[in-house]
């Protein structure tokens, strides 16, 4: 038997998808976003819309950014020679906030879990061997500065 229309149902369902909303804080989230004015809950849907359009990984770090590279990484502030490697974006943020880190960093996207059959292969491993190959190469040796340029 249902309560609700389809839509606010449907609705709901999508809330409760998200990490950590049960289902009362999925319903109490649908009913915000249908008491916004029309106006807000557009910008709202636009603005999920344009996230998931236009953040992608950064090619160097794999953190999230709307550009080619992402500003760390693109920082000569930064020093390269210095990779933090952080299993998801919102680490590389407790990083940043923190204001005593200048390096860059390298983001797994996950962690190994071979309990739950998550292996080297399902997360970003490959990419960061690739830049540390990449910068001894560079180096020509296993020491010195890292420049990625």
């Amino acid at each position: 038997m249902e309560y609700f229309p389809a839509a606010l149902e449907k609705l709901v369902e999508q809330f409760a998808r998200l990490p950590g909303i049960g289902g009362k804080s999925a319903q109490r989230l649908a009913f915000h976003v249908l008491s916004l004015p029309e106006e807000e809950a557009l910008k709202f849907a636009a603005a999920i819309v344009d996230a998931k359009k236009n953040i992608h990984c950064c090619s160097i770090c794999q953190n999230l950014t709307d550009q080619e590279t992402c500003t760390i990484c693109a920082s000569p502030k930064r020093d390269q020679s210095t990779i933090c490697v952080v299993a998801q974006p919102r680490d590389v943020l407790s990083f940043e906030r923190s204001r005593e880190y200048n390096g860059v960093y390298h983001v797994l996207h996950g962690v190994l879990s071979p309990l739950n059959h998550i292996g080297p292969d399902d997360i970003r491993l490959q990419e960061q061997v690739k830049r540390v190959a990449a910068v001894q190469r560079y180096n020509g040796d296993y020491g010195g500065r890292a420049d990625l340029k």
